[in-house]
């Protein structure tokens, strides 16, 4: 209406909102320690403003800072590689894997007197650089008995060769270990192996070795120059080698010839080495083509598998 005066405006400004009044946003919330705030406060979005936030990922956080080594930081094994490397360590059984492309080098630790020992041995430029630690370090990280000689290299092992690989890389013969667990005799039918041409040598994969540094010192350097073949199926092996064309022959101690007497000079030729205590299992005595002895007196009942393959090893690629 004309006459009617309309009511005063509120003075400008929020509106006051119905109910009790809010919490002052200074006042500090109920639980300050967040480990005594029950879970579903905790996880409300928003609800308790004054916690501190955790320091951003990466950043260091503030404190005293930690004491530098002197010189390069005892090594463990298995530091900067995968899990399965381990240390090989003396002269010939490192520079044997420097000079091997195939193995994978992570760290090499030398003494002074080792370094140029090792430079003049391989007289060529290193895949990695030497780092230079005091003999006494070397027990940080290798066994008590380990004859180092001063030199360590961290590797990791080398990748599986298949059997037809190595057979096709040379003609020469095949050894076939039966689970011969022995890490040193191993090593040392390595050493015979390389001394004397073999193709490969064929292990059993879950009753044989893995690489470790007491194999490698005791095949001084062959580890990485005999091609390691792991099957999970001996007597499959030896059929696939039967296939391929060779003459597989088994030692045993009653056999009735002799390996010079059946060692055939027209085809390729694969030996099979039992164990010390058992010698060959009866699958692999029947899966042979033939079985064969070394020539010993009755003054010892047998040789040591590692001296037995050498032997054999030398009467199979002897001429004449």
């Amino acid at each position: 209406m004309a006459g009617m005066q309309r009511p005063p405006k509120r003075p400008p400004g929020r509106a006051r909102p119905q109910g009790p009044a809010p919490q002052s946003p200074t006042r500090r919330p109920r639980f300050e320690d967040k480990a005594e705030a029950p879970r579903a406060h905790r996880s409300a979005p928003g609800r308790f403003q004054e916690q501190q936030a955790p320091p951003p990922r990466g950043r260091r956080v503030a404190g005293p800072a930690p004491m530098e080594a002197e010189g390069p930081a005892p090594p463990r094994p298995g530091a900067g590689a995968g899990s399965g490397a381990f240390w090989l360590y003396g002269e010939h059984a490192v520079a044997s894997a420097i000079r091997n492309p195939r193995r994978k080098t992570r760290r090499l630790l030398v003494t002074e007197d080792a370094e140029k020992s090792l430079r003049a041995a391989l007289n060529r430029p290193w895949r990695l650089p030497p780092e230079r630690i005091e003999r006494q370090r070397f027990g940080t990280f290798l066994t008590e008995d380990a004859v180092h000689q001063g030199v360590a290299l961290l590797v990791e092992p080398l990748e599986p060769v298949a059997l037809e690989d190595a057979i096709a890389a040379s003609d020469r013969p095949v050894l076939l270990l039966d689970q011969v667990t022995d890490p040193r005799n191993v090593g040392a039918i390595l050493r015979s192996a390389a001394a004397f041409g073999a193709a490969c040598v064929v292990l059993q994969d879950r009753h044989a070795p893995p690489e470790t540094g007491a194999l490698a010192r005791a095949a001084s350097g062959a580890l990485d120059i005999v091609p390691v073949v792991r099957e999970v199926n001996l007597s499959r092996a030896i059929a696939s080698l039967q296939k391929a064309g060779f003459w597989v022959m088994g030692l045993a101690g009653d056999a009735t010839r002799t390996l010079a007497e059946a060692c055939p000079k027209d085809r390729r030729v694969a030996l099979v080495l039992g164990a010390e205590d058992t010698g060959l299992r009866r699958l692999q005595r029947e899966t042979c083509d033939e079985l064969v002895r070394l020539p010993i007196t009755q003054a010892i009942e047998s040789l040591n598998v590692a001296a037995a393959a050498a032997v054999a090893l030398y009467e199979v690629v002897r001429e004449g």
